[in-house]
């Protein structure tokens, strides 16, 4: 596993908007607390979401946008890049393994976060179809897309960008996590990022108990002290 101070950029790739605020909000604030930069890239603009039916994708895509990036600021991101796939309809296609390849090699990140391509029997809200579309595309897009200076050769003869290796994958929502972080110091800024996006979590009577709930059993899952809060995932070398 990486030290901490061989991570010096970050690429979280997710479907949808709030997909990151929900599983790892809390840690991407202490990576950009102590300087680490980190880039947002979703899939979606999260149109098929929300519970306002007065409110049409379109309007809705835009809304959210909003809210992701009110999100990220509370988080210390301002970097978000859009891919402009359908909400509910993503699948891990070679045309979406090249566009997050393209951003890989645009960002050179040490470090790539991003939803795991299983399903989780336990737990099904972590894996959207979606969810598991694009992290099949993103792993693929790791490893070899983005390595591989022969995958996708336009890539470098028309927009310059060579052939980059992600050291490390930590996959959220896995049903095997192997690795959790304290996030106790920066769970108000998860929750605040979380209250951001007002279409999604408005309508839950305690969104804070649900979120303190569920990070409170991956502290006791991780072994860390009564009373922390914690964020889980799957970490991955790819070398």
């Amino acid at each position: 596993m990486l030290d901490a101070a061989e991570i010096r950029t970050v690429l979280v790739v997710t479907a949808h908007p709030d997909d990151i605020d929900f599983g790892g909000a809390g840690t991407v604030a202490s990576l950009t607390d102590r300087g680490v930069q980190v880039v947002y890239l979703l899939a979606t603009s999260g149109d098929a979401g929300g519970f306002d039916r007065a409110v049409d994708g379109v309007g809705m895509a835009e809304l959210r946008r909003a809210e992701q990036a009110a999100a990220a600021k509370q988080v210390g991101v301002t970097d978000i890049r859009h891919l402009g796939y359908p909400d509910g309809a993503v699948e891990a296609t070679l045309g979406l393994r090249k566009d997050i390849t393209r951003v890989i090699r645009q960002v050179r990140p040490d470090l790539v976060i991003t939803s795991t391509p299983e399903r989780n029997y336990v737990r099904l809200g972590p894996t959207h179809p979606d969810h598991r579309a694009v992290g099949s595309a993103t792993l693929d897009a790791v490893y070899p897309d983005a390595r591989n200076p022969y995958a996708f050769p336009d890539l470098l003869t028309e927009e310059g960008l060579e052939a980059w290796t992600v050291r490390e994958v930590w996959m959220i929502g896995s049903p095997t996590p192997n690795h959790w972080v304290d996030v106790t110091a920066t769970l108000d800024r998860k929750l605040a990022a979380l209250r951001a996006h007002e279409s999604q979590t408005g309508h839950m009577d305690d969104m804070e108990g649900f979120v303190k709930g569920f990070l409170s059993a991956n502290a006791q899952a991780g072994g860390l002290p009564e009373g922390t809060y914690a964020e889980s995932f799957h970490v991955m070398s790819t070398g």
